[in-house]
């Protein structure tokens, strides 16, 4: 056993039996379905939202506002994710994953109640988005977790697969509900996620057990410190980097955007010192030491970056170039958008419960590194559809790039749960997670900075000209070219007419009706922007390609299937399958403590490989070997002699081992 850490005192563990194990599968399901609603309703609602408070968010002096309470839920998420995880490790994972969703539901409620206007109304939103992240946080490190603790190594693709599915699902339920209630009232978006929250609420109170392993540790106060602040502030900057600053069109030269950036991760740096030199750490970096962990989050970081952003771009040709071509008016387009992307979700939905199946059997590497394949090669199809495309051919390639994106996600990540120690797996969670949303914000702060450039070097020109021959004086004309392309791209966003926003009353009431209507027609901005739009785009989707050519690359590293074995993980699988809780008196050695010999791993049937194990009985391989410079401090490395408590689980001496198929 490390210093300082030993297996928690407790009551003897809950005997569940083998049907426990869909217990958690749906209530997670619930778990990640009431998150996924949430998200996709807001962003439907928001020019709803807005127009509630009476703010005006193209405004620059309320342009952050609509940035944060966007971006906010993600980036406070993406901060605690990884420490909330560590704690369900050591007070117990079931126990967090309540407390998230009863956090969660109150968060829903208090959004409810907003009960100011303007500015503050804004604020009020924004803080408490950032409160209801928390409950998420807690939600989504403790979910995957306490999936990997009820179900079989065998069984946790197709488990995992189900739950994803139960993600897309709540993303499509999130357009129709945010489209519909936000008709009613901007409240109701908020309000309808309440009945779903208290019931999960309720039942993972009564139902859920606690079976995960529990250490007992001193929480890592400036290692959480360093790793949430630094994270929080590399995520700001490339937040705020998008927003136009002086005359640039983009804020990657702000001063607070450098700052911001160049402080979290010098702040990231200290985290990585903290670390390696404390007896307790936040997060064990040893654990990137283990290969299919290290080029599991590695392939989903960067298929992040190629794949968050560049969803908000479609949703962008979408919302302002297609749909309003195809007949629809502005005011529709963000709910027509999310209904003509459902074939994405539908090719997820239909990969993810199969692959994550197929992967049990075979391993991730085969279905993760073709699914990352798939949607590099659908993000190149995609250059071939000018910006006025024919709709099923493109629907065509959205299901297949969602399948690809299935193929991915399940295996990868029950291959990143299998590879850790069971004692580990709310840290590994939450790191997991944390990869995987890092990704969204760095990818739109990216992808929204080439397609500004491209976009300025076409759009002026043919928008001063457009104007001018519509009646528009030179001067106003001139002065409205020359914006940053931000404005009228999150004008389409939201559901409003692009020109009409920037134009205003003042000048439109000035022109001859014909002129006016012409200009604010469903056809006159598509017209203007598509073929510029279009090339900035090709350049995303070059870049997206590439990110995922390379993370299929980092996932076919990830080696053949592993599943980390110590005595804790069998001792649980027995309490799951037999239903009867393992003699106190049960065999082996004392889970933690290093071997005194190698471990062997099972790599073909009748063939056993030695594999060298580090200081937490995980192998270590070449993948991994920048990370054998990490130190690690002694007291992890050497075992001592102690006493486990709980009555489960009571050994003498230690062994752990991981089992390659």
């Amino acid at each position: 056993m490390r210093a300082g850490t030993t297996t928690l005192p407790s009551a003897p563990s809950p005997v569940v039996g083998p049907h426990y194990k869909w217990v958690v599968l749906s209530n997670t399901t619930v778990g990640v379905l009431l998150a996924t609603l949430n998200g996709t309703s807001l962003m439907i609602a928001l020019p709803v939202i807005f127009r509630g408070i009476h703010l005006d968010p193209l405004q620059a002096a309320n342009f952050p506002y609509l940035l944060w309470i966007m971006m906010g839920y993600t980036l406070v998420s993406a901060a605690a994710v990884v420490t909330v995880g560590r704690i369900g490790d050591m007070y117990g994972r079931t126990k967090m994953y309540n407390l998230g969703f009863a956090w969660f539901t109150i968060g829903a409620v208090l959004l409810s109640v907003v009960w100011s206007t303007g500015s503050t109304g804004a604020l009020e939103l924004v803080v408490l988005r950032m409160f209801q992240a928390i409950g998420g946080a807690l939600l989504m490190a403790n979910s995957a977790a306490i999936i990997t603790d009820a179900f079989p190594a065998e069984q946790l693709g197709l488990a995992l697969g189900m739950n994803m599915v139960a993600g897309i699902l709540g993303s499509f339920l999130g357009i129709l509900a945010g489209g519909l209630l936000s008709q009613i009232g901007w409240r109701w978006v908020f309000l309808a996620n309440v009945p779903v929250g208290v019931f999960g609420t309720v039942w993972a109170y009564l139902k859920l057990k606690e079976i995960g392993v529990r250490i007992k540790a001193k929480i890592d106060w400036l290692g959480n410190v360093a790793f949430a602040g630094g994270l929080a502030m590399v995520l700001t900057g490339a937040t705020y980097g998008i927003k136009p600053y002086g005359h640039a069109l983009t804020g990657w030269g702000d001063p607070f955007v450098l700052e911001m950036v160049f402080g979290g991760l010098a702040l990231l740096v200290i985290f990585v010192v903290v670390e390696s030199r404390v007896a307790e750490p936040m997060f064990r970096l040893s654990l990137f030491r283990i290969r299919a962990f290290t080029a599991g989050n590695a392939a989903s970081f960067l298929g992040a970056i190629g794949r968050g952003g560049l969803q908000f771009m479609l949703m962008i040709w979408f919302q302002g170039i297609w749909l309003p071509q195809h007949g629809y008016s502005f005011t529709r387009t963000p709910l027509w958008a999310g209904i003509y992307m459902l074939p994405f979700m539908l090719g997820f939905a239909f990969a993810g419960p199969i692959s994550g199946k197929l992967s049990d059997r075979y391993g991730a590497r085969p279905f993760a590194t073709s699914g990352m394949l798939v949607s590099a090669l659908m993000y190149l199809a995609m250059m071939a559809f000018p910006a006025d495309f024919s709709y099923w051919p493109f629907a065509a390639v959205m299901l297949v790039s969602g399948i690809g994106g299935g193929l991915f996600a399940s295996p990868n990540t029950a291959s990143i749960m299998n590879s850790v120690p069971a004692r580990n797996r709310g840290a590994a969670s939450g790191m997991r997670v944390t990869f995987a949303q890092v990704g969204m914000p760095l990818s739109m702060g990216l992808f929204f900075t080439l397609l500004v450039f491209g976009l300025n070097s076409k759009v002026p020109a043919a928008m001063y000209q457009g104007l001018v021959a519509h009646g528009v004086p030179a001067a106003n004309a001139t002065q409205l070219a020359h914006l940053p392309p931000l404005g009228y791209l999150f004008a389409a966003f939201l559901g409003l007419n692009p020109l009409k926003s920037l134009l205003g009353p003042a000048v439109l009431g000035h022109l001859v009706p014909a002129q006016a209507t012409a200009l604010t027609s469903r056809a006159f901005f598509p017209q203007l922007i598509g073929p510029p739009f279009k090339h900035g785009l090709v350049i995303i989707l070059t870049f997206a390609a590439v990110m995922s050519v390379i993370a299929a690359l980092a996932s076919a590293l990830r080696g053949q299937k592993f599943i980390h074995e110590d005595d804790e993980s069998r001792d649980q699988k027995a309490l799951l399958t037999s239903g009867i809780a393992p003699s106190p008196n049960g065999g082996g050695a004392a889970v933690g403590a290093v071997p005194a010999a190698a471990a062997t791993a099972t790599v073909s049937p009748g063939r056993r490989v030695p594999q060298q194990v580090p200081g937490d009985g995980t192998p270590a391989h070449a993948l991994t070997n920048a990370f054998a410079a990490i130190p690690v401090p002694l007291s992890a490395a050497k075992p001592r002699p102690h006493r486990l408590l709980r009555e489960r689980v009571r050994h003498p001496g230690g062994s752990a081992h991981g089992r390659r198929h």
